[in-house]
Formats: C-alpha cells, sequence, structure tokens
C-alpha cells in the first residue's frame, strides 16, 4: 500500500514507519514547517508532503494517489501541567487540525480509500469497574470531550468515500516512550508502589501491538468505525504495579496517594493516572484480530529485560 502518516515523529509514528518500509509499503509523512531534516528522516528515507493547518497550507500535488492515511498527530497529552492555553493546544492539534486535513483530502481527485486515526480510551472518562466496549458511551471530562469531538471530525472522510477507523488506545507499553519510562523510574530508585488506591483499572497494549492493530485495520476492509485498542487483559494498577516491580527486582513499598498526585499534576491526574476504565477490544476480537502480547507479565519482561 502506499501510506500517508501524520504524526510521523512520535514515538508510535516513528516505530510504525520503520514497520511498514519493513514490511514493502510505501509510506510518506505529512510533515509540518517546524519538523526538521533530521526527525523526518528517521527511520529510513522516505517522501513526504507538507502540510500545515495553521496557515491552511496543503501540498496536494503531493499527496494525490496514496492508498491510506494514518492519523496520529496531535500535541503530547502528558508532556506539560493542563491550563487553559495548553488545553486549547490539545484541541487545535487534534481536532481543527483534523477538521483541516479532512477537507484538503476531500478536494484530491485520488483521496485515500481507508483512514486510520488515533483515538484514545479517555474517550469512556472513569468508569470504576463498569466493562466498556465501543457501544459504551462518553465520559463529560475534559479528555473524553477532546476523544469525542476529534473521532467526529476523522468521520468526515466518509464524505469521499473513505472508511474510517478510529483506534481508541489504551496505555502504550515502550522501553523508550510513552507512559511506561516514567512509571518505571520509581520503581527503579527503589520508591515505586500503587497510585491512589491501585483500584483503578489500566487498559494497555504494547508498542508493536498498537503497530499491528493499525495494520490489521488498513488490511480488512470490513473493519471501519471506532474500535478499543487495548488487550483482552486489563489490570488493577495494584496488580500492574506488582507485575512491573517484579520484572525490575525492586520494591513497591511506597504509593503515591490521590491528593499527592492532584497537587503535582492538577487535573492531569485524574485523567490520565487515577481514572478506571476496565477496556475490551470487543471489535477487534470478533474481526479475528490475533493479539500477539495478550499477557502483562510476558510483555513487560519483553520490554524491559532485552
Amino acid at each position: 500500500m502506499r501510506i500517508l502518516v501524520s504524526g510521523s515523529t512520535g514515538f508510535l509514528g516513528t516505530f510504525l514507519i520503520e514497520k511498514l518500509q519493513r514490511e514493502g509499503h510505501t509510506t510518506a509523512r505529512l510533515v509540518r514547517p517546524e519538523t526538521s531534516r533530521s526527525q523526518t528522516n528517521g527511520g529510513g528515507q522516505g517522501l513526504s508532503v507538507g502540510w500545515d493547518p495553521v496557515d491552511g497550507k496543503f501540498d496536494a500535488a503531493a499527496a494525490e494517489g496514496f492508498d491510506a492515511l494514518v492519523h496520529l498527530a496531535g500535541a503530547s497529552i502528558a508532556d506539560k501541567r493542563w491550563n487553559a492555553s495548553r488545553k486549547n493546544l490539545l484541541r487545535t492539534s487534534r481536532i481543527a487540525a483534523t477538521r483541516h486535513l479532512m477537507g484538503a483530502l476531500s478536494k484530491l481527485q485520488l483521496p485515500p480509500r481507508v483512514i486510520v486515526a488515533t483515538s484514545a480510551i479517555g474517550y469512556y472518562g472513569d468508569r470504576g469497574d463498569e466493562i466498556l466496549t465501543e457501544t459504551s458511551a462518553p465520559g463529560d471530562d475534559f479528555l473524553a470531550g477532546l476523544c469525542r469531538d476529534w473521532e467526529a471530525e476523522t468521520t468526515r472522510g466518509a464524505e469521499f468515500g473513505a472508511r474510517v477507523v478510529n483506534l481508541r488506545f489504551g496505555i502504550i507499553l515502550a522501553a523508550d516512550g510513552g507512559a511506561l519510562p516514567r512509571m518505571a523510574l520509581p520503581f527503579k530508585m527503589g520508591v515505586g508502589g500503587r497510585l491512589g488506591t491501585g483500584r483503578q483499572w489500566m487498559s494497555w497494549l504494547t508498542l508493536g501491538e498498537a503497530a499491528g492493530m493499525i495494520e490489521f485495520a488498513l488490511g480488512n476492509s470490513g473493519f471501519a468505525g471506532p474500535a478499543n485498542a487495548v488487550t483482552p487483559h486489563p489490570v488493577q494498577n495494584t496488580e500492574f504495579t506488582r507485575i512491573l516491580a517484579k520484572t525490575l527486582h525492586r520494591p513497591a513499598l511506597f504509593p503515591a496517594p490521590a491528593f499527592a498526585l492532584r497537587l503535582a499534576l492538577g487535573e492531569m491526574a485524574d485523567a490520565l493516572l487515577l481514572p478506571s476504565q476496565r477496556v475490551m477490544p470487543s471489535k477487534l476480537e470478533q474481526s479475528g484480530y490475533k493479539f500477539a502480547w495478550p499477557d502483562l507479565t510476558k510483555a513487560l519482561v519483553e520490554i524491559l529485560q532485552k
């Protein structure tokens, strides 16, 4: 396939492009003006398509005739403490940028036939022990609204005939990116422990699994709409903590109280660290997807003890 990729310099995008290229696909990075040449050359030389949603620019001629778009772009949710300005950036980098991109693609003579776009299980909000599937209602907090509105913009791809998939990713575990290095650091220092009560459910997947799910969505013509991109085995934070500590051969004796997390991170603590999201990958399972790393213990050993 010929595949356009936005957000290609992130840890998922970089890994995905390398994997796609190894498997013989042609990839082109959607590149904004601020993206350096060294960033776009990561993961092998390749094509690029200019895109600037702020100024409304798009290299339509270079974007013609691609089979698919993998849309991963968006400012990092966890890099900085949320305030009004940061929240605005999180929304504009996803919602306004996606609106511009869908509009630009709609004007092509040969737009992509399939769009696989990233979303997040933050769509569901904090739901306790409730088992969540793709038919569950959205939450009512900031992150849930962000995911809901983001998905709504990508569904506009159906207007020009694209099959649209919104993958609602859980916590993506990787050695060199995402949440795991930050989660592992206190344990490596001997001061790790559960977060809050530890009863909150964590729905997760490995980086390799995330790329595999994207490829599955690209290649299966009957697969469309929202899909929970997680393993079938969520765990509560207490269990995650135990397994992580055992994998690192470290104790897990120092819990982080919810009030301390809120003091340090503000609203982010309730949105990213303390919510309970017991999410099931119902659509992937029903569609025949084969999970490569469904067991947390084996996954963390593979990631952290290479």
